[in-house]
């Protein structure tokens, strides 16, 4: 009898579905079995925790220690004092519902936001450990009733059972899992003692509620037991050297894109991925070369910008010596350097978003995860986009991909430290606005395609070829990368009243339409042309992407239609 194995996914032509771009089995972390065998665990944990306590209550009730809990919490209840009492309610609500909870999501986003980050096994463990215990918590409940001591309660009773102590249960699935993470994480002398105190958390917890009359001895002790077998079981998935969640082999990589290369296929044309190092880390940069060699691109280089040539220079050597597709990874300072580069050449760029602002990724549609990103452009088609061309005193003649312009924005973009972006992202700039909000307004002439000149006032002028800025803000609604056009936005709100009525002209904003009249059209204005030519009366603060640039009294902008060709999503433009 023959054996068949079993095939792929196959779409209606027969044709097997190809694996999704970016991934392998050689990376694949275990996740599924490690869930799996989580829940066969927790099943076990539940049934042990839940036959002690119906060995409690039944058979072993009137057996030593069970016997002697009864006399225990009477005494608690005779040594109660102002003083105590205070004391004990401080430690019970370190193991209440909302401190668990307020805590663990703090320390979670702690975990995943502080440096270096983001530890997201950690984070899990955590978070996971505390789910756990609260989820067999109550299944506990249900299986076991027992009632609550038979002494004054100083705290309301809940409707659950006494057994077990879910507070005490809690406070050792969170504290006692942050000792753990601390052991395992801090170095130096401080990290015993900080472990310690934290062990010593849900003893307290436990010790304050049978003060509080509100479970006997062996629901604590229940409750302990819960919240230990939680981290157990969890750590055991993910922070074990052999965790079942395994992290994968230091070698994966190399695993998968040998894999990819020894697939039958097409050869594609050498590529040269440009990468920002001060924001594509290690394994960006692998799963960019995993994505490659799925697509067939087996002759690969990386180079690294600088600070100095942050990416032009690398651009126009791999035009220079044949490369056929050019993968540009950074920010919008990145793109705009390679595209200055590849203007008119007709090599094919991919967009690989890392920075804070990619606002072209946002408006060519393409996902902001950079692996996504250039597996939807690789599956795509070339696109031939608009390239505006910015100039004037101090600028040497450059191109821009997205915006530029001067005011408001470029004093943001140079009050904006690198710190605050790395910690903050997009936000940053949002903070720094806020303190410039109250900067001098500019006097401006205006001459858009030969037409008669504009006099102007303004706190904010861009240049746009994109439209659409972080948050989905359409900053200039009518822009488009790929009409034959940029645009032009003059911001000149007065008092609060003019700021809200320049955000009612964003909602409604559409493509400008006709000439440039002399007239001024309130808080904000859009033209669309082809060449403009911006004077200022004093030296103004400009930037070119979201670079600064040196401040100055002239610019000159023109488009160049369709000078860069670009990988896009099908359907995107």
């Amino acid at each position: 009898m023959e054996t068949t194995t079993p095939a792929r996914a196959a779409d209606p032509s027969g044709v097997p579905a190809p694996p999704r771009l970016g991934h392998s089995p050689a990376l694949s972390s275990g996740a599924g079995r490690a869930v799996a065998r989580i829940a066969a665990f927790a099943v076990c944990q539940a049934a042990m925790i839940a036959g002690l306590g119906l060995l409690i209550t039944g058979p072993a009730r009137n057996l030593w220690p069970l016997s002697a809990e009864d006399a225990l919490n009477d005494a608690f209840e005779r040594v109660r004092n102002d003083a105590l009492t205070t004391a004990s309610a401080i430690a019970s609500g370190a193991g209440d519902t909302h401190t668990v909870v307020g805590v663990t999501v703090l320390c979670c986003l702690a975990l995943l936001v502080v440096p270096p980050l983001p530890r997201w096994r950690a984070a899990l463990f955590l978070a996971l450990a505390v789910w756990l215990q609260s989820l067999v918590f109550l299944l506990i409940t249900e299986a076991v009733d027992r009632t609550r001591p038979d002494v004054e309660r100083l705290d309301a009773s809940p409707p659950t059972s006494s057994y077990t102590s879910g507070h005490t249960g809690a406070a050792t699935a969170l504290y006692a899992g942050l000792a753990v993470l601390v052991l395992s994480r801090v170095r130096g002398r401080w990290g015993r003692p900080v472990a310690v105190l934290l062990l010593l958390i849900p003893l307290l917890v436990g010790l304050a509620r049978l003060y509080r009359g509100m479970h006997h001895p062996s629901d604590v002790v229940g409750g302990l037991l819960n919240g230990a077998l939680s981290l157990f079981v969890v750590g055991r998935a993910l922070l074990a050297d052999d965790a079942w969640a395994a992290r994968p082999p230091a070698d994966a990589v190399d695993i998968a894109v040998a894999a990819a290369e020894r697939r039958p296929g097409p050869s594609r044309e050498a590529a040269v991925v440009i990468v920002n190092p001060t924001v594509t880390d290690t394994a960006t940069r692998d799963r960019l070369r995993l994505v490659l060699a799925q697509r067939g691109h087996t002759d690969v280089t990386f180079v690294e910008t600088t600070e100095r040539d942050t990416g032009g220079g690398q651009a126009a050597d791999a035009v220079r010596g044949g490369a056929g597709l050019i993968v540009a990874c950074g920010g919008d300072g990145t793109i705009r350097a390679v595209a200055d580069a590849l203007a008119g050449t007709g090599v094919t760029l991919a967009v690989v978003p890392c920075g804070t602002g990619n606002l072209l990724a946002r408006n060519l549609g393409l996902p902001l995860d950079p692996a996504d990103a250039l597996a939807a452009a690789l599956t795509g088609e070339p696109r031939a986009l608009d390239l505006g061309t910015i100039s004037g005193d101090g600028i040497a003649r450059t191109h821009f991909t997205a915006m530029s312009g001067a005011g408001l924005d470029a004093a943001v973009m140079g009050s904006t430290s690198d710190r605050a972006k790395s910690a903050l992202g997009w936000p940053a700039y949002v903070l720094a606005g806020l303190g410039e909000l109250r900067g001098p307004r500019m006097r401006l002439v205006v001459t858009l395609d030969g037409a008669p000149a504009l006099h102007r006032t303004a706190r904010m002028v861009l240049i746009a070829n994109i439209g659409t800025v972080q948050g989905g803000t359409a900053l200039v609604p009518g822009a488009r990368p790929d009409d034959g056009l940029l645009d032009l936005a003059l911001f000149d709100p007065r008092g609060a009243g003019g700021w809200l009525r320049a955000v009612g002209v964003l909602l409604r904003g559409s493509r400008p339409t006709g000439t440039a009249s002399g007239a001024h059209g309130g808080p904000v204005e859009f033209f669309a042309f082809r060449r403009a030519e911006l004077t200022f009366t004093r030296p103004q603060p400009r930037e070119v992407d979201g670079d600064p640039v040196t401040p100055g009294r002239r610019i000159t902008a023109e488009v160049r239609p369709g000078a860069l060709t670009v990988l896009l999503p099908a359907g995107e433009k």
